[in-house]
């Protein structure tokens, strides 16, 4: 009793109990890597499907000069990983030394390009490893998600990237490269990054397959690659979690669906030949009957604007119309409007273009 007076423990034992609890979290931690993470290119060689750039970043790493980067495009297509990469390639084991990687979660104001960024960019650093290779004399930054970056951040930032170019390279990567100032894209190279293709990404869920003994359906792999949009990283967060939820059975397509919300092709269908009898009561029906399945009215949209395109009954005026009231809707969405009244809203308009189509 004396002892806890004074220490607030219980005893040795359960001091010793909390520090063998200590010591056994790292390992269940280690073993719950995401494969995202897991399978991300370690060199140039496996980034996937941007040729191209590769080809060209390929002949930068081998001169002696590098010039400062933009990297701009859709999400998931291997804009980090492709900078990770090469900077793996340049600086070997040493490279987590030799980047500063700062991304939209981090202060990116003014005050931290001011001293952050700029006090790291001033250190200089070796032209040779410490086992005794040579490796380039500069360090790099990379700024992920710069398009989130204020314009006053922006221009301290350009300042920084003349003073300290013999020390420093910089790297950009944004989803939308109108968001940089002109100062800034034209100190630097600039790379589109494109949706990657679905042969490819089908070969790289494939071989993440063999690797974690995963059983998926041909028909199911193929949806995880449609609904990711060309977006690798979605697709292999999806794949992960549809393994984790089937615990080593077989993935099937209602996995996939139930996984990433995609609405079943059963129900946009249902919903467009609704339109198409003009009866506003079946139409309310429906449309009620769908809600109470709980699916995303933003998935419904997109869905139901993919099908509009498609459609061959539709001449390009009227496709056009409901594209904008699709549009309309899905900024209403955004602001907190009812999905049940949006919904109506854009079938009512689909039912004019068809009346529109008979007449």
């Amino acid at each position: 009793m004396e002892s806890f007076l004074k220490t607030g423990k219980l005893g040795k034992e359960d001091v010793s109990a909390k520090a063998g609890m200590s010591k056994m979290k790292p390992k269940k931690e280690s073993k719950l890597t995401p494969w995202v993470e897991k399978y991300r290119p370690r060199s140039m060689d496996e980034v996937v499907e941007q040729h191209e750039i590769v080809a060209v970043l390929k002949q930068c790493l081998t001169g002696a000069d590098l010039p400062h980067f933009l990297f701009y495009g859709p999400p998931g297509t291997g804009k980090t990983s492709t900078i990770i990469a090469a900077a793996r390639q340049l600086f070997g084991d040493i490279y987590k030394e030799r980047i500063l990687e700062l991304n939209a979660s981090d202060d990116r104001g003014i005050q931290v390009i001011r001293e952050k960024v700029k006090n790291f960019s001033q250190l200089t650093a070796s032209s040779v490893r410490p086992d005794g290779r040579p490796c380039p004399p500069y360090k790099i930054v990379i700024l992920d998600e710069a398009d989130s970056m204020t314009s006053a951040a922006q221009a301290a930032l350009r300042r920084t990237m003349e003073k300290e170019t013999r020390s420093t390279r910089f790297c950009l990567i944004c989803n939308y490269v109108s968001c940089i100032i002109q100062p800034l894209t034209s100190r630097c190279t600039k790379f589109r990054f494109k949706p990657l293709g679905q042969e490819k990404m089908l070969d790289k869920l494939k071989e993440i397959c063999d690797a974690e003994d995963v059983k998926c359906e041909p028909e199911a792999m193929k949806l995880l690659v449609e609904m990711s949009g060309g977006d690798m990283r979605r697709a292999i967060t999806c794949l992960q979690s549809c393994s984790r939820l089937k615990a080593g059975d077989q993935i099937s397509t209602s996995d996939v669906f139930e996984v990433t919300g995609i609405v079943p092709n059963h129900w946009i269908k249902g919903l467009m030949e609704v339109c198409e009898i003009k009866d506003y009561q079946k139409l309310e029906d429906y449309i009620d009957k769908m809600m109470m399945e709980a699916y995303s009215a933003s998935q419904i949209l997109d869905q139901v604007q993919k099908s509009v395109i498609d459609s061959l009954e539709l001449t390009d005026v009227q496709k056009a119309n409901i594209c904008e009231k699709i549009a309309v809707c899905s900024w209403r969405l955004q602001d907190g409007a009812s999905e049940f009244l949006q919904l109506m809203d854009l079938c009512y308009t689909i039912v004019k273009a068809h009346k529109s189509v008979t007449v």
